[in-house]
């Protein structure tokens, strides 16, 4: 009797070691990448500060970089990238100050946008936010509320604040988050994007 006890308690003990490492277990894999400025015109294309991609196995990356003037297109005094991967989640951060974009007449003292990816056992979750503090177009002062906010400028430009598209499937959840995104004649323009993505398998 006492042997099968002790064995039945082994079995159990057993069981909820295997059960609780399940739970912890880390992702199949991340991705993440951060890009505080971009840009496609005329023929030409750069990302400034960009962190590169995340390694499928998690870390971090990160980049830095200040006083920049990129072509007449925009002007920043300072702008940094990270992205990481750990644990059950994977966060992606693009930040500047001081930004000025003269070909929408838009100016703005911080940008900041965030996203994360995270698992609940091998479900997926995204969120994700853009901060723009004191930011005005062609003199008038903006608010951003919401999500996805499109104003239409002189020459043809389209201007999107706190641009976000994200998605989960399986086991699979992804977010990017666009601060600014001006699309024009010829021209693509994002200022602090934000990339996390995760795979929870």
């Amino acid at each position: 009797m006492g042997l099968r006890i002790s064995i039945v308690a082994a079995a159990l003990a057993l069981t909820a070691a295997i059960s609780a490492t399940a739970a912890t277990a880390a992702p199949s894999s991340y991705s993440g990448h951060a890009r505080p400025l971009s840009f496609s015109a005329f023929g030409a294309a750069a990302s400034i500060g960009d962190t590169g991609e995340l390694p499928a196995s998690g870390g971090s990356k990160s980049a830095a970089l200040l006083n920049l003037n990129l072509l007449g297109l925009a002007s920043v005094g300072a702008l940094e990238g990270t992205t990481s991967g750990s644990g059950d989640q994977a966060t992606s951060a693009a930040s500047l100050v001081s930004v000025s974009l003269p070909i929408v007449g838009l100016t703005v003292d911080i940008v900041k946008s965030q996203t994360t990816a995270s698992c609940n056992g091998t479900t997926p979750s995204v969120s994700g936010s853009a901060d723009l503090v004191n930011i005005a177009v062609l003199g008038m002062p903006i608010t951003v509320p919401m999500p996805n906010v499109s104003l239409t400028v002189p020459g043809g430009f389209s201007v999107i604040l706190n641009e976000q598209t994200s998605s989960t499937s399986g086991s699979q959840g992804s977010i990017t988050v666009n601060a600014i995104h001006v699309t024009g004649p010829g021209i693509d323009l994002v200022v602090g994007s934000a990339e996390s993505d995760i795979n929870c398998a």
